[in-house]
């Protein structure tokens, strides 16, 4: 939005051409490039900022992220060093298993896969368990107000019967997923029993020779959750870093001609992308005042 852009829009609103919503949408706009481009900026030339006194926290700050991204990039790839290990020794013991123990290896395989089924299934009942007792509780509360507050009305009386109906069910629903709940506990009871079975027999076969894959697998489980983990720090300190970048660039773009030290940290290289900021701010400020929200 030019002076000129503006002039002509204020000319058209006094014949009744208001576009308010096309003005709040350009403005949004507008502000996102205006964000976007205050982050490029902060990131640019953070460095620079060290005098600044107004932009010390976000330096310091700053510094203190970049530290502690670089410590979180090394435990990732010492992480991804033992991942990877991990992979190699878990390959490695399922290669060189003899043939003679195969059968009861792919046997154990199968076992843990339906163990896997089972404590899935067992969960999904726990959750239907739990939202048919939520289900419960509201008609119970249901019932209670209408039994407090309805008077005389057949309705109303209907009403109540329906619900006394539906807890009814609604009970022995949940009676009969308590009832799964424990088979199904029953039957994991029994996968384990049979697997710890197997290893036995794997363990007899092999001359005491142990099957570590199952901690090998808990590695790698437990690597792939130190990585996730590092990852989400690495994607926060991203975000708060984003953050700093804007605040610094905010302030440069906003006070290059009155402080010399934000016009020697913008120098010539960025003043285009200054320039660039000022004209949205004041092109977002007459899209506000065309829609009458300035």
């Amino acid at each position: 939005m030019t002076s000129s852009r503006y002039l002509i829009a204020r000319v058209a609103q006094t014949f009744g051409y208001f576009r308010r919503n096309q003005r709040m949408a350009d403005a949004a706009s507008e502000m996102h490039l205006l964000r976007e481009a205050e982050a490029q900026l902060g990131m640019a030339i953070w460095q620079k900022v060290e005098e600044i006194e107004e932009l010390s926290v976000e330096y310091w700050n700053l510094r203190k992220f970049i530290k502690e991204k670089e410590l979180i990039r090394k435990k990732i790839g010492d992480c991804q060093i033992e991942l990877d290990r991990a992979h190699e020794e878990r390959a490695s013991r399922l290669n060189n298993t003899p043939e003679v123990h195969q059968e009861l290896m792919n046997q154990r395989i199968l076992l843990l896969t339906d163990l896997e089924t089972l404590a899935q299934r067992r969960d999904e009942i726990v959750a239907e368990a739990r939202e048919v007792r939520r289900t419960y509780e509201g008609l119970k509360m249901k019932l209670e107000v209408l039994t407090n507050e309805l008077k005389g009305p057949e309705a109303g009386e209907e009403e109540i019967a329906e619900v006394k109906t539906r807890l009814a069910d609604l009970k022995l629903k949940f009676s009969d997923l308590k009832k799964q709940r424990l088979l199904i506990g029953v039957e994991i009871k029994a996968e384990d029993a049979k697997i710890d079975l197997v290893d036995e027999q794997l363990n007899e076969k092999k001359n005491n020779r142990r099957l570590h894959v199952s901690e090998v697998f808990q590695v790698i489980s437990d690597g792939n959750k130190d990585i996730s983990i590092l990852r989400a720090e690495n994607g926060l300190l991203d975000t708060q870093m984003r953050q700093l970048y804007a605040e610094i660039g905010r302030f440069v773009s906003r006070n290059t001609h009155r402080n010399p030290a934000c016009a020697a940290a913008a120098a010539s290289s960025h003043q285009g992308l200054v320039d660039v900021m000022r004209a949205l701010r004041r092109s977002i400020a007459l899209n506000h005042r065309l829609a009458g929200t300035a």
